[in-house]
């Protein structure tokens, strides 16, 4: 079987080319990444039992596309710029990578009669209700930010293309992520206050996010979500939500100083801000049988412990 992995050297990516030789042993897995971050640690000490090859280039290059995806059997686009709160600065390259990059992978695939996983975000509900599902309308007008809205044409974009021809894609909306990889970032809640916290800076929690509740996604879940995806074959152009947890802010927090007990917290404002709360449902993917078995503990516990000699 072979899988073509893109931004296969990023957070997600690096663990799931570790992750997909043992769910589908001899997998030949392609690693397109533009190392635009120069994550080459993330190709350090790949597992042995893995048939790998890397490929240094762009999902926005069509020739480049064609080469790595004529012939595979899944197509996994992890190719994309992922800061919300920094897409408010930089719009037009979040445009360009995040929609028109995932419109030529869906292209290439759908001539090629490739199956394409596609993550999506949970922003993607906005300002939702207080409970969230699959079937709670998105639309480009309510999103928070340039990233979300992407995300938001991105799924519209696959959806018009599956319904005028053979093309196949699964769509997982993903929480949060959290957790260690060997290409991880520190950009976002969970990991950004973990890291804050060891290296002693008082934690940047947006102002009224405090009791917020919002849906994360340990990223042993991410990647076992999409393995179970390619293993069982479930490209039927649905659209699923991947969460480990919902939780506030006070809840990360806490769990964090079961660790480090002398964590300051500091309020700064976002760009971005969305005063609601709301809980995300992933009912409909544990219908297939896939439930998430990670926790916001274990994350943290091996996040602290990862950076365990930089920690005060």
């Amino acid at each position: 079987m072979k899988i073509v992995v893109t931004g296969g050297l990023g957070h997600i990516g690096s663990r799931l080319i570790r992750k997909l030789p043992e769910v589908i042993p001899g997998a030949e897995i392609i690693i397109l990444d533009n190392l635009k971050v120069q994550r080459y640690c993330s190709l350090f000490h790949l597992p042995k039992e893995g048939r790998y090859q890397f490929v240094q280039g762009d999902i926005l290059d069509d020739g480049q596309l064609t080469r790595v995806i004529q012939g595979a059997d899944a197509v996994v686009n992890l190719a994309a710029n992922t800061e919300p709160e920094l897409s408010v600065e930089k719009e037009q390259e979040v445009e360009e990578v995040n929609y028109i990059g995932t419109m030529k992978v869906a292209d290439c695939c759908a001539k090629w009669d490739v199956p394409m996983f596609f993550p999506s975000s949970t922003s993607v509900y906005g300002a939702a209700a207080a409970n969230v599902d699959e079937d709670t309308a998105v639309s480009v007008e309510a999103a928070q930010s340039p990233y979300a809205q992407t995300k938001v044409k991105s799924e519209q974009y696959l959806s018009k293309l599956g319904s005028e021809g053979n093309f196949r894609f699964t769509v997982c909306r993903f929480g949060t992520i959290f957790g260690i990889s060997p290409g991880m970032r520190f950009h976002t809640a969970v990991n950004k206050f973990t890291w804050q916290a060891c290296t002693g800076q008082p934690l940047s929690v947006w102002e009224t996010a405090w009791e917020q509740r919002r849906p994360y996604l340990d990223i042993e879940d991410a990647v076992s979500a999409i393995c179970f995806i390619i293993k069982n074959h479930h490209f039927y152009n649905e659209i699923y939500n991947i969460v480990t947890v919902n939780a506030a802010v006070k809840d990360i927090v806490a769990e964090i100083e079961k660790h480090l007990p002398d964590v300051q917290v500091g309020f700064v404002k976002s760009k971005i801000m969305n005063t609601l709360s709301y809980d995300v449902s992933c009912e409909k993917i544990k219908a297939l049988g896939f439930v998430p078995e990670g926790s916001l503990e274990r994350g943290i516990r091996d996040t602290v412990e990862l950076l365990q000699g930089i920690c005060r």
